[in-house]
């Protein structure tokens, strides 16, 4: 009832300028000191007598003259009154003690100069006095304004960067009724106690204790030209902490220099992962590009999509997407048609569909072919091998024979880091999927024509379908717990479309024949993921250190065909450098693999009589009599 009755004056109260807050702060002070210092010689001497004389009121003025200078070093008018912790109480006894010892100095000298004697008694009086009137104020203070704050939902943040665009940000902010802007972090030991448009700008070393005392509940990053190394530190602490982290796009994507509040966005997994970003070659890419009619495959899978999107970009003569899931294709059709000047051809088919993949690059004039259609799931593939290996195998096969009899200049195909020492159907076929089109350059080479085939390996993708990351956002979200196969287990993760982009480069690089390793950086633990994850969502990970955590993690022991860790080379030294820092030519094999017809033959009538131990067979055998270290 009585914040009810009181509301709209504390809210006026609460919505006055910082600097107006400050000065009302400091005028109550100086009323509330000399009040103090007055009461201390009534105690003392135990009259109500007010000080009359110049010399009193000299006496009982200097007091609080002299302690708010000390209270502004002390930062009492800094602290936002709605979220003083704790420990405040200890500054403002320290800020006291200061205090009163100035003035007992004033004092001496007062007395030495003969106009007065000051009782013993009354410093230590006035002391206790100050420090009961300061702290008891601020801290009723805060009481009577906090049910303000949560009416109003104040949600407490810090902004990591106090330069040109925290600042931006930190008006913006102010502008809205959510969040309340505590101060900046920055790692520019110059601004360190220094004060940016009225917020105090600390040092990272103070992020645990300002989110423990004042219950930072989000951290904005607000460097949009922060170091991958420096970003992924400072996430990985924040993280740690247990806030919601959120960040500003990059420069590039801000709008001229304007930084609105709707710009910022949830941080990404890879922020924390952290690849160095190496800028794309543009030429490569318009050579690929430009003016020529691009086909790819499995258009509307995470790795096709994200292809198609970035070829659309470079004004393509003609964009074909090819695709076998009805509703993967209208979506991405619908997405590419709606942007200006794009021509789109939609293709409803599969890769085992000679005729529909023969019609599609015949009549569309099809010059470069990104073939992305593939199975990708390795348990389900493991359970489906026939399905598995007629799609990823025979339909490879087929997109390369009607590729290379149409004049298609360009093949790429998009492989895997599970083709190398393949211990599962699907990174088995991804290997024969390897040696077809290596075979099919051989054709290319000694038929005299200038047509390029080529493979392009790399690890897992972040936010592709079937991968970890959103399985593991969707059991977050489901309050967990998260599966994981084995705390051991470790891959490459790369974003989406930085793999898009290495694609189509390394297809521009392609001498035909070759396979291309895309550089993933180092492996991640996929434990360290799940546990990141569960940070980056707010959230502490349970576990017996910490029973009360928010989720759990499950080891469920490894699926079907599952391996510990993946790898990108058959031998690390037979790979060499290209003109990219982050693409790789791996060795290739300078004779055709012997046996190869015959061992698709094979394939085929074991596909045909639907014996899946004998598509197995062959699928693996091949592979290991063809293991001497080469890429295909």
């Amino acid at each position: 009832m009585f914040f009810k009755r009181y509301q709209a004056p504390l809210l006026a109260i609460r919505d006055l300028p910082r600097w107006v807050k400050q000065i009302v702060l400091i005028v109550f002070d100086i009323f509330a000191l000399s009040a103090a210092l007055w009461m201390s010689f009534v105690l003392r001497y135990g009259s109500w007598r007010l000080p009359l004389s110049l010399d009193e009121l000299g006496i009982v003025l200097t007091a609080p003259l002299i302690a708010i200078p000390v209270f502004i070093k002390a930062g009492l008018y800094r602290a936002v009154i709605r979220y003083l912790p704790e420990r405040a109480l200890w500054t403002v006894v320290q800020a006291m003690t200061i205090a009163a010892v100035c003035w007992v100095v004033f004092v001496f000298l007062v007395e030495l100069a003969g106009r007065g004697v000051v009782p013993r008694s009354v410093p230590i009086i006035y002391w206790s006095l100050g420090i009961f009137v300061i702290a008891g104020s601020r801290f009723t203070a805060k009481q009577l304004l906090s049910p303000v704050a949560d009416q109003r939902q104040k949600r407490p943040i810090l902004i990591y960067g106090a330069g040109e665009s925290g600042r931006q940000l930190a008006s913006a902010l102010r502008q809205q009724a959510k969040h309340l802007v505590l101060g900046f972090v920055d790692d520019n030991a110059k601004l360190f106690g220094r004060d940016v448009v009225g917020l105090r700008v600390y040092s990272p070393e103070f992020l645990p204790s300002l989110i423990q005392h004042y219950r930072i509940k989000e951290v904005i990053l607000s460097m949009p030209l922060l170091s991958v190394r420096r970003r992924r530190e400072i996430v990985a602490v924040l993280a740690s902490q247990g806030v919601k982290i959120r960040t500003l796009p990059s420069v590039t994507d801000l709008v001229a220099g304007k930084y609105l509040v709707g710009q910022i966005k949830e941080i990404d997994i890879d922020d924390l992962l952290g690849r160095s970003s190496v800028p794309s070659e543009p030429e490569l890419i318009r050579s690929m590009i430009e003016g020529r009619t691009i086909m790819v495959t499995g258009a509307g899978g995470s790795i096709g999509s994200e292809l198609c999107r970035l070829i659309v970009k470079w004004r393509p003569q003609r964009l074909v997407l090819f695709e076998a899931n009805e509703y993967a294709l209208y979506n991405i059709e619908r997405e590419l048609s709606a942007l200006p000047d794009s021509v789109v051809v939609p293709v409803l088919g599969s890769v085992t569909n000679a005729a529909r993949v023969r019609q599609a690059i015949v009549q569309n004039g099809v010059k470069a072919l990104f073939h992305a259609a593939a199975h990708k799931h390795v348990p389900l593939v493991e359970t489906n091998a026939i399905e598995g290996v007629e799609n990823n195998v025979m339909g490879t096969l087929t997109v390369c024979n009607i590729a290379f009899e149409n004049g298609v200049e360009n093949f790429v195909l998009i492989s895997t880091d599970k083709a190398v020492r393949p211990t599962n159907v699907m990174g088995a076929t991804k290997r024969w999927a390897e040696i077809i089109v290596r075979q099919k350059a051989f054709d290319a080479i000694e038929g005299g024509t200038t047509q390029k085939f080529c493979a392009v390996r790399f690890g897992n993708v972040l936010g592709s379908n079937g991968s970890v990351v959103p399985l593991f956002k969707e059991q977050i979200a489901n309050g967990g717990p998260l599966t994981l196969t084995d705390p051991d287990m470790t891959r490459y993760f790369m974003s989406i479309h930085e793999a898009a982009e290495l694609i189509v480069q390394a297809g521009a690089l392609s001498e035909g024949g070759d396979v291309f390793l895309l550089d993933m950086g180092e492996p991640v633990l996929i434990k360290d993921l799940a546990e990141n994850m569960i940070r980056l969502a707010g959230l502490t990970v349970r576990n017996e250190k910490n029973p009360d955590g928010d989720i759990e993690i499950i080891v469920t022991g490894k699926r079907l065909g599952e391996k510990m860790f993946e790898e990108l080379f058959y031998d690390d030294a037979n790979s060499s450098t290209t003109i990219h820092s982050k693409i790789l030519r791996a060795k290739r094999s300078e004779e055709r693999r012997p046996g190869t017809l015959e061992a698709i033959t094979q394939l085929l009538t074991a596909i045909d009589a639907q014996n899946e131990q004998m598509v197995r067979k062959v699928l693996f055998d091949f592979i290991q009599r063809n293991a001497d270290g080469n890429e295909p």
